[in-house]
């Protein structure tokens, strides 16, 4: 979970996810559904997949245990390089070098290393200078510690210099870069997406919702149809729809606008394409959903009567404008 997201949006998702699936065995056995469900907001979903698959892979063949050594966590599904050394420093105290967000910033600058930690000539004296600093003992302290030494005092923005205990030999600050290192990331300009989701209720007051596929945007999550998507067969009667929301993913924005209809067809009647099935809200809102999803189907599912009130019938056709 702390790959990509910050310990402060972590923390609640962390306790609940430990709650539900509290060993290795309990997480193999669970559906990839109730999975996702708990991850639901965090982001990044291949991550919550390759952790079910982990287990899975776990179970079947380490006899439920988790590998101690990094060539068989990393072959392991969403465990790269770094992941697998810290599990073998943190979970086994054994010498493991790392090399996680932190770890580059502290020592990029304390070695005065140049360059985009992305490019490779740079990633690979980082893993050369991680290496040899890293000591034969104590591995899971010297691990958290360097990791802790960047998220508390070596920080992207404002750094705690005048408290480092590493500073009086850190060359970024001996030379005054440290604005400069490490490198960022050559910036590129963010394209801009749009797509229209169809909120398809039947008379039972339930939705309409399709799987995305396993990888891509929101993979394995259930979403909405887009609009794209061939409809239930029956009469369809256009609500209006909620307002439309810029969602930000890490190359692209997206721009969602909404289509609410509302079906006549009998409910019980299956829909043609096997990836869709109907929910009832409370049903809808147990599954792994996207964020933006989640909450525009929630505010709906509260919608107090006068909220309700103002989704009132209104002529079929796009409103491009919200």
């Amino acid at each position: 979970m702390l790959q990509q997201t910050q310990v402060g949006t972590v923390i609640d998702y962390f306790e609940r996810f430990m709650q539900r699936f509290p060993t290795l065995e309990s997480l193999a056995v669970a559906e990839l559904d109730d999975v996702l469900a708990l991850w639901s907001g965090l982001g990044y979903y291949a991550r919550g997949r390759n952790l079910h698959k982990t287990a899975r892979i776990c179970r079947e063949r380490f006899s439920g245990q988790l590998p101690d050594d990094p060539d068989s966590l990393e072959a392991l599904p969403g465990i790269g390089r770094s992941t697998a050394n810290a599990i073998v420093a943190q979970a086994f105290d054994r010498r493991a070098p790392i090399l996680d967000g932190n770890v580059k910033r502290v020592l990029a600058r304390h070695a005065g290393i140049a360059g985009w930690p992305g490019r490779t000539v740079t990633a690979r004296a980082l893993w050369k200078e991680a290496d040899s600093r890293t000591p034969a003992s104590r591995a899971a302290d010297y691990t958290q510690a360097i990791m802790d030494l960047g998220a508390t005092l070596c920080r992207a923005r404002r750094p705690d210099c005048p408290d480092c205990p590493v500073a009086s030999d850190c060359r970024a600050l001996l030379e005054g870069r440290i604005e400069e290192l490490p490198e960022r990331k050559p910036q590129k300009e963010r394209p801009a997406k749009t797509t229209t989701l169809l909120i398809i209720e039947n008379d039972l007051g339930e939705w309409l919702l399709e799987r995305r596929p396993p990888a891509g945007v929101w993979g394995g999550l259930w979403s909405l149809p887009e609009a794209e998507t061939v409809a239930p067969d029956g009469q369809l009667e256009a609500l209006k729809a909620p307002p439309s929301l810029v969602h930000q993913f890490t190359h692209f924005s997206l721009t969602i606008h909404f289509e609410r209809l509302r079906v006549a067809a009998d409910p019980s009647s299956k829909v043609a394409d096997s990836r869709q099935s109907w929910f009832s809200p409370e049903k809808a809102l147990a599954n792994g959903l996207p964020q933006p999803i989640r909450t525009t189907l929630e505010a709906l599912a509260d919608s107090s009567p006068a909220t309700i009130s103002s989704f009132e019938r209104e002529p079929a056709g796009r409103d491009r404008g919200r």
